[in-house]
């Protein structure tokens, strides 16, 4: 029981970590000019953002990879926070103007999906009488 109860809570601030990235980065390019006004301009700074993702991705792969070997043997929130990371790191890296700002958060959105769908997994799975369970191995 103790298992569940970290990979729920592991899961719940990655969504929490996930959403408010895909926040920060549909929310930066329009508050640029505003950020150091109000002390925050360290928000716009690269090595912040960087260090965001590299502790993002720590966490989501701690998380899915422990619920997935422990419990559901899923691969949806692997493959969902494969494609998030893809979209976030392509778009910081690769893609500037609009485009970064759309598909940065789509990512951010992604990852925090990938927690969601996680943590459901996890929650069925540790109820075997619930009707959502489809049998494999655990």
């Amino acid at each position: 029981m103790i298992e569940r109860k970290t990979g729920l809570n592991l899961d719940s601030i990655g969504m929490t970590a996930s959403t408010l990235c895909a926040i920060h980065c549909a929310a930066v390019p329009v508050l640029l000019t505003f950020l150091p006004l109000v002390g925050l301009g360290f928000l716009a700074n690269p090595l912040f953002e960087w260090g965001m993702i590299v502790l993002a991705l720590l966490l989501g792969i701690w998380s899915i990879l422990l619920s997935y070997f422990r419990t559901h043997h899923r691969v949806l929130p692997l493959l969902l926070l494969l494609a998030g990371f893809t979209l976030v790191i392509t778009g910081h890296s690769c893609l500037k103007g609009w485009v970064e700002a759309v598909v940065v958060p789509a990512g951010g959105l992604t990852i925090a999906v990938a927690h969601f769908v996680n943590y459901k997994y996890v929650g069925v799975c540790a109820n075997k009488n619930n009707i959502f369970h489809l049998r494999h191995l655990h």
